[in-house]
């Protein structure tokens, strides 16, 4: 269950919520092709600390299709399996080996981080100090984007001065060697100069 809940906020998602009969009966119809490799599904349905029953994409819990039997007031750590088979949900421990069905919220994943953790449902002072982690969030991965640009900038404008530096390393060295040469040719012509003097 929690590796899958993992995988699943990575990506922007949640464990599927089962809103009526007729999504129940969708998710069973095409999970089917499955059973041969599981005999159910995790489904986004967990207790809270209060024992209180909730969707984890925080949608309303107006359907339930528990199997008989369920859910048992002693297991309220565990967590809830839509069966292939049946279309019934059952609570089981929740580190059994089950598969997935994964529901993506249709707005931005941000905009979604930011209704959890501003949710209307939640009381205030609650709201007010997870909208706060929330933008210290938000603060952190921008810092993180300027200090990466900056260095980069910073990279690049190192590199431009390394480059700028040969080339003039180069032209001087260039021009000394045409200095040296006009240099050996004026003493060249002062020793042919002298030497004819002489003669």
């Amino acid at each position: 269950y929690l590796p899958s809940s993992s995988v699943l906020f990575l990506i922007g998602g949640t464990l599927a919520s089962v809103e009526d009969l007729a999504e129940s009966n969708f998710l069973v119809e095409h999970a089917d092709l499955y059973t041969s490799k599981t005999s159910g599904f995790w489904i986004g349905i967990y207790r809270n600390v209060n024992g209180q029953l909730l969707w984890q994409d925080n949608s309303a819990l107006d359907f339930v299709n528990w199997g008989e039997g369920q859910p048992s007031e002693d297991q309220l750590d565990y967590c809830v399996e839509l069966s292939v088979f049946s279309g019934y949900w059952s609570i089981l421990p929740c580190s059994s080996q089950k598969g997935f069905i994964c529901k993506k919220p249709k707005i931005h994943p941000l905009l979604f981080a930011f209704y959890l953790f501003t949710d209307a449902k939640k009381d205030k002072a609650h709201g007010r100090m997870n909208t706060w982690i929330l933008l210290t969030l938000v603060l952190i991965v921008l810092l993180g984007m300027g200090f990466t640009i900056y260095f980069l900038f910073k990279i690049k404008t190192q590199r431009e001065t390394e480059r700028e530096a040969r080339r003039r390393s180069r032209l001087l060295e260039y021009s000394h060697v045409l200095t040296g040469k006009d240099n050996e040719n004026d003493s060249t012509n002062d020793k042919e100069k002298n030497e004819r003097s002489v003669v």
